[in-house]
């Protein structure tokens, strides 16, 4: 075993975070991350048709982002974006497109500090276009994973293969016995049961769920009624048009409550192995869904239902490190996760893995420290939005910002599209974009992006000013 002091960052000022003088133990790490969940659509963010108990105690005990944003809401760039933190633009720009060979994930830089590495689930960067759900990733496609048990892509929540490797070798594809979610979970169990306690790990279950067609077991379907759906303030009226989201919404909470079900599973099962007081689950989504908000549905479009996402971060329990609880309005996004979920272990940010640091959130500040600075770079005020490809609700390619204080502004390449003020707004009903007394926050927001643009070599050019 290595010593991990010397893989410490030092330059911060919050109590738990390591110090040759303090060293924290070795921290284990799991992400769930789940594919089309969108941020309101939890009970711990007030939604009222959701049941999420074991969620909501990971947000009690932990930190939530309330304000955590999907940059492209769609799965490949957003998947392939999380793991390496390169833009969508110079890593993958939309769906059917493969990571690069040789590219180095978050899995490469745990593996360097001697960590197990573990993937199950759905992967969806290697680019498979024709039949996907049987295609086979090459191991040397999986992004340095130690353990691999996956697919690339399927929307056939109750017809799941999956393939990939161990340790001890390859294993072929097999058809999972139940529905996916609760199988994948059953694989990460395992994998808990049999890692031994003095390693350290970073784990990965990724699920397809809530995605549509929405299929779900018996036992969640029977506690969700579509005539008791309460649907969001946007969803326009009619009657047939309003009864038929109140159908997908009933489905759609009946795959998060399974899903919920089984995080309540793997907290079981880490305080049966003693592994609560030294593991972080980080919980989040790729994107969201529109589910009949403004007339729409599916993701790919700027709105809040389709570019906010869940993001959680629920630390060890019992831990004498001051581990902070609450909520923040931190803007972190897909580049973020990959450096957040080093930090939340103390290890160092590898020169290639780029994003923002956002794991003092988890941690007291000292008391008696002199020290003013929790990173060395400034925290971003603002998240770039995006489709570089069209796709689904919009047949155009789109550019926006997201502010800390509550603006959103959105554009295509040759007109503007969006300016709202969410604080006032959340719901996104009065579009100013259009609106003379508004022109000088439109200029200051187009300037604004126009930064995130330049900063990421993105091509995207734009409207002229003449026509703001």
């Amino acid at each position: 075993m290595q010593d991990y002091c010397t893989d410490y960052v030092s330059n911060t000022d919050y109590q738990a975070h390591p110090s040759p003088h303090h060293p924290l133990p070795p921290q284990n790490v799991i992400w769930i991350l789940a594919d089309q969940l969108r941020a309101q659509a939890l009970s711990c963010n007030l939604d009222p048709n959701s049941r999420t108990p074991n969620i909501d105690n990971l947000a009690i005990q932990g930190m939530n982002f309330n304000r955590a944003v999907s940059s492209y809401p769609l799965c490949c760039p957003f998947r392939a974006t999380l793991l390496t933190s390169q833009d969508h633009q110079q890593c993958v720009p939309g769906h059917g497109y493969p990571l690069k060979d040789g590219t180095k994930t978050i899995a490469d830089a745990f593996n360097l500090h001697h960590y197990d590495t573990a993937y199950f689930g759905k992967w969806h960067v290697d680019g498979a276009r024709q039949n996907p759900i049987m295609h086979i990733v090459p191991k040397e496609r999986r992004g340095g994973f130690n353990t691999w048990l996956g697919y690339e892509n399927n929307n056939q929540q109750w017809n799941t293969y999956v393939h990939g490797h161990t340790p001890q070798g390859e294993v072929p594809q097999y058809r999972l016995q139940g529905y996916e979610t609760d199988e994948l979970t059953n694989l990460l169990i395992d994998y808990l049961e049999n890692t031994p306690q003095d390693q350290p790990f970073f784990a990965v279950l990724s699920v397809q769920p809530p995605h549509d067609p929405h299929p779900a077991p018996a036992r969640n379907k029977s506690h969700f009624a579509w005539p008791t759906m309460e649907l969001r303030a946007n969803v326009p009226a009619g009657e047939d048009r309003r009864n038929q989201v109140k159908l997908e919404l009933a489905r759609y909470y009946a795959m998060i409550e399974n899903l919920d079900d089984n995080i309540g599973r793997i907290l079981d099962t880490l305080c049966r192995l003693n592994l609560d007081t030294s593991t972080h689950i980080v919980f989040f989504s790729d994107h969201g869904d529109m589910l009949g908000s403004h007339g729409l549905d599916g993701k790919v479009v700027p709105y809040e239902e389709s570019v906010r996402i869940p993001f959680i971060i629920s630390s060890p329990t019992g831990s004498s490190f001051g581990f902070k609880t609450g909520t923040t309005d931190a803007l972190i996004s897909e580049y973020d996760i990959a450096a957040t979920t080093l930090g939340l272990c103390g290890l160092k940010q590898p020169d290639w893995l780029q994003g923002y640091d956002y794991s003092y959130y988890r941690y007291q500040p000292k008391i008696s420290s002199g020290e003013t600075n929790r990173s060395a770079r400034k925290e971003p005020d603002s998240v770039i939005i995006k489709a570089i490809i069209p796709r689904e609700g919009c047949d155009k390619a789109w550019r926006g910002i997201i502010t800390r204080d509550g603006w959103k502004y959105v554009c295509f390449e040759d007109s503007e599209w969006l300016l709202f003020n969410l604080r006032d707004d959340p719901y996104e009903q009065i579009n100013l974009a259009h609106q003379f007394r508004y022109r000088e926050k439109r200029l200051a927001l187009r300037a604004l992006l126009q930064s995130w643009i330049t900063e990421h070599e993105d091509t995207f050019i734009l409207p002229k000013e003449d026509a703001l």
